[in-house]
């Protein structure tokens, strides 16, 4: 590969990098009304009935001239990942601030000090939506994203953003361990949200990066991650409460007056 073919492919991986396929018939029909979004091609299985929402979809797609193709429906399935849930039908839409792990290290250079919610195994779609809310509107940089472990960005985490999923600031990764490892190596101090730390997040004053690593609903941070933490932070808990929710905690990660 020449390097005018590097830079070519190099580009084309960035620009999908930002791609998010979504699928199911009101989910994707709403997308191509929201004319804020960037929506780039209309999939429909070739099984479709015409007539009802399916009409509805081409209009809405031939009015603001988006592309519209046709596929069996073993390949839409491909698409979009999701099969059994799809309805036969899938929407391209280009999220800008979605970028992938190297793509943000190789940006790392150039930005100001970075706060980074990790994604350690959020499971709950509804818990992952709210998270990616909270971090749209506060003092987040980058959410770190890992394929496996985490809920799929599928129409329950787009309902539960209120939509800010498209323009969250998601960094994408295929495992959270080696994006930690990877941010540590670049000077980040890993932060793991853990009930029982005795050092408190309102406590906490980074004077460089830091990733806030929030764990699974049930099971919290997992051990590989827990290892890899430079320091354990806890939310102080009145009346006998022993826990926040999840997405709480995110909330209180990117509103605390301490962070930033």
């Amino acid at each position: 590969m020449n390097q005018q073919d590097s830079g070519s492919y190099k580009a084309k991986k960035a620009f999908y990098d930002r791609v998010l396929t979504v699928y199911g018939r009101k989910p994707v029909l709403e997308a191509l009304r929201d004319t804020h979004l960037q929506c780039h091609t209309l999939h429909l299985a070739s099984s479709n009935r015409s007539g009802g929402i399916i009409a509805e979809l081409t209009a809405a797609a031939a009015e603001r001239e988006i592309p519209i193709r046709e596929h069996s429906r073993e390949a839409l399935s491909r698409i979009s990942k999701n099969g059994k849930q799809d309805q036969g039908v899938a929407l391209d839409i280009l999220c800008p601030a979605f970028r992938s792990l190297q793509t943000y290290l190789d940006q790392l250079s150039a930005l100001p000090r970075q706060r980074v919610l990790a994604l350690d195994g959020i499971s709950n779609p509804q818990n992952l939506g709210m998270i990616l809310r909270s971090a749209s509107a506060g003092n987040i940089d980058a959410v770190l994203w890992s394929r496996r472990g985490n809920a799929a960005l599928g129409p329950l985490v787009i309902k539960a953003s209120a939509g800010t999923l498209y323009r969250a600031p998601l960094v994408l990764c295929d495992s959270q361990v080696g994006a930690l490892e990877a941010l540590s190596g670049r000077g980040f101090e890993i932060c793991s949200l853990e009930a029982q730390a005795s050092r408190t997040l309102f406590d906490y004053h980074p004077s460089g990066h830091a990733a806030f690593v929030l764990g699974n609903e049930t099971d919290g941070v997992s051990s590989a991650v827990s290892a890899l933490a430079d320091t354990a932070l806890s939310i102080p808990m009145n009346n006998g409460v022993e826990s926040l929710n999840v997405a709480v905690t995110a909330s209180l990660i990117a509103y605390a007056d301490s962070i930033g």
